[in-house]
C-alpha cells in the first residue's frame, strides 16, 4: 500500500462543527506521525458550493467523507462510482485519483454490517428504517444483503415500502423486532426529542439501533432501554467507516 503523496482530507456536510471525523482523523494522524498530514470540516451551505472547494484545494486533496444533507446530492459532481455505492445510491466517501478524477464509495455499509450483525438473534426477521436520507440507503444495502426484512418510516411516505408514522401501530412495532433510526432527531444539543413511534409497545426482544453517536445513549435508545430493548449507538460504526475509507484513500 502506498502512502497518499494529498495531504488534506476532510468532511463535507452543513453544520458539522460537531464531527466526529475530523478529531479521529487528525488524532489517527499523529499516532502515525503523519505529520503534513491533516483532516479538516468543509461545512457548505448547499452542494453548489461543493465545486468551489474542489477548484480551491484539488492540488493537496487526498479523499472526503460525506455526512448529512450531501450523500445523495453529491453524485452529481463525481466522475464515477465503485458498484456499491452507485447501488446504493448515495455516498460518504470520496476518493481523489491520480489520473484527478473523483470516485464515489460507501463505507457506511462496512461500518454498519460489522457494528450491527452480530447482534442479531434468529427471532430479529423484520426491520423498520426510521428516515429515508442518505444513511438509510446504506442500512437498506445491507439488509437486503443479509435477507432481513425491512420498511422505511417517513414523514412523506413515497411506494409499497414506506409507510408514515402515524401508520407505526402496535401490530407493525410487534410484527419489527429491529428499529433502526437513520435520523438526525436526537443529536445533541436537541437530546429530548425522539422518532414519532409508540415505544409502550416495544419488548424485550426489540433492538434498537441508533446512527447517532451524541449523546452515547439519546432519547430514543432510552425509551427501548425502559422496556428491555437491547440498543447500540453508531460510534462503533463511525470509527468502522473511517477506518475502511482510510483504506480506500490508501488503496491502489
Amino acid at each position: 500500500m502506498e502512502k497518499i503523496k494529498n495531504k488534506v482530507f476532510g468532511l463535507l456536510g452543513k453544520n458539522i462543527e460537531y464531527s466526529f471525523s475530523r478529531g479521529y482523523f487528525n488524532e489517527k494522524f499523529k499516532k502515525l506521525d503523519l505529520e503534513k498530514y491533516k483532516y479538516i470540516n468543509f461545512d457548505i451551505e448547499k452542494i453548489e458550493d461543493f465545486q468551489e472547494v474542489i477548484a480551491e484545494g484539488k492540488e493537496n486533496l487526498g479523499g472526503m467523507n460525506v455526512t448529512i444533507p450531501y450523500k445523495q446530492d453529491v453524485l452529481n459532481y463525481l466522475d464515477t462510482l465503485d458498484e456499491t455505492a452507485k447501488e446504493i445510491g448515495a455516498v460518504n466517501t470520496i476518493k481523489f485519483t491520480k489520473s484527478g478524477k473523483l470516485k464515489g464509495f460507501n463505507s457506511d455499509v462496512v461500518g454498519f454490517e460489522k457494528s450491527f450483525f452480530p447482534l442479531i438473534e434468529k427471532h430479529h426477521k423484520n426491520a423498520l428504517i426510521l428516515g429515508t436520507g442518505g444513511a438509510s440507503k446504506a442500512i437498506e444495502f445491507a439488509l437486503k444483503k443479509n435477507d432481513i426484512n425491512y420498511k422505511f418510516v417517513s414523514r412523506n411516505p413515497k411506494g409499497e415500502n414506506q409507510i408514515s408514522y402515524r401508520a407505526v401501530t402496535k401490530a407493525v412495532i410487534e410484527n419489527h423486532q429491529i428499529i433502526i433510526n437513520s435520523t438526525p432527531i436526537g443529536t445533541s444539543p436537541k437530546i429530548e426529542e425522539s422518532p414519532n413511534i409508540p415505544y409502550q409497545f416495544l419488548t424485550k426482544n426489540h433492538l434498537l439501533y441508533d446512527l447517532i453517536y451524541n449523546p452515547e445513549v439519546t432519547m430514543f435508545l432510552s425509551k427501548g432501554i425502559e422496556k428491555g430493548a437491547v440498543i447500540k449507538n453508531g460510534f462503533e460504526m463511525l470509527q468502522l467507516q473511517a477506518e475502511e475509507s482510510w483504506r480506500i484513500w490508501n488503496d491502489d
